[in-house]
């Protein structure tokens, strides 16, 4: 476990114990471009999988998450700067304004990102992930650690920086790869904390400073975007529609699908994440599992409101398999991140959990025979079960407390 940082001092950058749990509008305003950039994400992917081309169907799914990684990444790495620095400091706030406002020229971009316009959408995210820590390091001056973490994160996103860059020159599927490599690197450099030799990894992470608890909220306000988002594009989509008795369930199977994702997610792991990371021997160990665990839940969620609006456009008529991997896959991407988030929080196999992503996939042959509408259905009814299953463990009992392994 990471050493506590010090407490902030008048005029200081880092954060201070008191600081722990607050989580500043500002932060909040910056929310508000995500939510805006996810519903990008969703109005990018859902005219390719309507596409009649077989294989563009199949390629949208890889360019969601070529699209989407980046944006969760450029969330991820502002959070962890709004969690280890003083949200007070000017120069905190410019760099969170300015990466809502790059968040904002991403999404912009995104009906382009493999045409000659696409390039901003690179462009910009390669500014923000090389030049934050650049302009980081000159404060930290009397912060040798978190100095050295923030070089050594600047030298991996120049590396990252170039592919990206490279791929922004190019177009269509040439594109499509540089750009999956580019966040390949970018994921697999921060999961092992940027190493470069010659310049020491002091254990600094984030999840072990005194505002742990900060980190915790911040995820599970990225859950509430993402399920906001969701009820958001299907009530879009759904303006635009004819009110027909197809189009109205579709409507309600969707919301009734992200109030059931909310209820899984928050019973009980999500609602006591906080005070499990609290309680982990090894907080940036159980913290690299949390992220990765609400990135997929995050997907998973991505992926449900892209099959309702499917579902919306095409409710009855047979299923194609796009369609379906969107519909039954995006409830059960969510419900295999669940599981992670309850390995670090009850240190269990998520039984019901597992049995639910079980159903999901056997139901998917015969369902490939019945109408896009009938499998939301399907897929709301198994995450019903799952919730339910919850409710029937919880009943009489006192609510549990959290547990982790480390």
């Amino acid at each position: 476990m990471g050493r506590p940082s010090k407490p902030a001092q008048a005029g200081g950058i880092l954060r201070g114990e008191e600081d722990a749990q607050q989580v500043s509008f500002l932060e909040l305003f910056f929310d508000l471009a995500l939510v805006f950039a996810l519903v990008g994400v969703v109005s990018r992917m859902v005219p390719d999988l309507l596409s009649p081309n077989l294989g563009l169907r199949w390629r949208s799914l890889l360019y969601t998450v070529v699209l989407a990684l980046p944006l969760l990444w450029l969330w991820t790495t502002t959070t962890y700067i709004t969690s280890r620095f003083d949200f007070r400091n000017r120069w905190i706030q410019l760099l969170v304004l300015v990466s809502a406002f790059g968040l904002l020229i991403m999404a912009t971009s995104l009906p382009y990102e493999f045409e000659p316009r696409g390039a901003t959408f690179a462009v910009v995210y390669v500014v923000l992930h090389v030049g934050r820590p650049l302009l980081l390091r000159p404060l930290l001056r009397e912060h040798d650690e978190v100095r050295a973490l923030y070089t050594r994160l600047a030298i991996w996103a120049s590396v990252s920086g170039v592919i990206w860059l490279a791929g922004a020159v190019m177009r269509g599927n040439f594109r499509v790869v540089l750009w999956l490599i580019a966040i390949t690197v970018d994921l697999v450099a921060a999961r092992f904390k940027w190493p470069i030799p010659g310049i020491h990894r002091a254990p600094t992470s984030a999840w072990a400073m005194a505002s742990s608890r900060h980190l915790p909220e911040r995820y599970q306000q990225l859950l509430l975007i993402a399920l906001g988002e969701t009820v958001l594009s299907i009530g879009l989509t759904y303006t635009k529609h004819p009110a027909t008795f197809a189009a109205t369930a579709a409507l309600v199977i969707t919301f009734l699908s992200s109030v059931l994702m909310w209820r899984i997610y928050f019973y009980r792991a999500g609602e006591v994440l906080a005070e499990a990371v609290e309680m982990s021997s090894n907080r940036a160990a159980a913290g690299g599992i949390v992220g990765v665990a609400h990135l997929l839940m995050v997907l998973g969620i991505t992926a449900v409101a892209a099959g309702a609006e499917v579902v919306l456009a095409h409710p009855s008529g047979s299923s194609v398999p796009a369609w379906l991997f969107v519909i039954l896959g995006g409830p059960a991407i969510f419900l295999f991140g669940r599981s992670r988030l309850e390995r670090v929080v009850f240190n269990r196999l998520a039984v019901r959990r597992l049995v639910g992503i079980a159903a999901l996939v056997l139901l998917a042959p015969p369902l490939f025979f019945a109408p896009p509408l009938l499998a939301a259905i399907a897929a709301a009814v198994v995450l019903l079960g799952v919730a339910a299953a919850d409710a029937r463990r919880a009943a009489g009992r006192p609510p549990e407390a959290p547990s982790p392994s480390a």
